[in-house]
């Protein structure tokens, strides 16, 4: 059986409410408890229902799965290649996505090796809320971006706002192997 330490659930959602910049009474107001339990669980002096960690959860737009995970906080994350997460995605989505750090919950960037197979044309672009940094490691793609279309191969690289819609479509019968950065914008 697994046992959850309260005292880091409870740092973790004083890391994530302060984050927020939300005081105790703030969250504690949102999701329509006391401030007197709030603080309770903050300081690991009490258990709480899952249904409770998730309104917290919820209000602080944080994974409940955040605050359950056994694996404290880490300043360096050491990832070697054989105990990455597998990848997510398939030809029909498009593209195959392997992340490359476990990052921080609170880091502005996320970092991820996205494949773009040769047969995944049907795709449609889409848009998200961070800017991207892309770098070809390997093979070229067509950049759809904006109703434009640009060809970046081997060692090219490009920034954009991702709030504008965009693909990366095959050039040739060979996959791609492209070095993508999510970064959060600054608030």
């Amino acid at each position: 059986m697994l046992t959850i330490d309260l005292n880091i659930i409870g740092k973790r959602i004083k890391q994530a409410r302060l984050n927020k910049k939300f005081t105790q009474q703030d969250l504690a107001d949102r999701c329509g408890f006391t401030k007197s339990l709030l603080s309770k669980i903050e300081n690991g002096q009490t258990a709480s229902a899952v249904a409770t960690l998730s309104k917290i959860a919820d209000n602080l737009e944080t994974p409940l799965s955040w605050f359950l995970e056994e694996n404290e906080q880490q300043n360096l994350i050491l990832l070697p290649s054989n105990n990455r997460t597998q990848k997510i995605g398939n030809k029909e989505m498009g593209y195959m996505y392997e992340r490359l750090a476990n990052r921080s919950r609170f880091s502005k960037i996320e970092p991820v090796l996205v494949t773009v197979p040769p047969d995944s044309e049907g795709i449609d672009p889409y848009t998200h809320s961070e800017e991207e940094f892309i770098f070809i490691l390997s093979g070229a793609i067509n950049l759809w971006y904006d109703g434009e279309s640009h060809l970046l191969k081997e060692g090219d690289s490009a920034y954009f706002n991702g709030s504008m819609p965009h693909i990366f479509k095959p050039v040739s019968d060979q996959e791609a192997k492209v070095l993508t950065v999510f970064v959060e914008p600054s608030d």
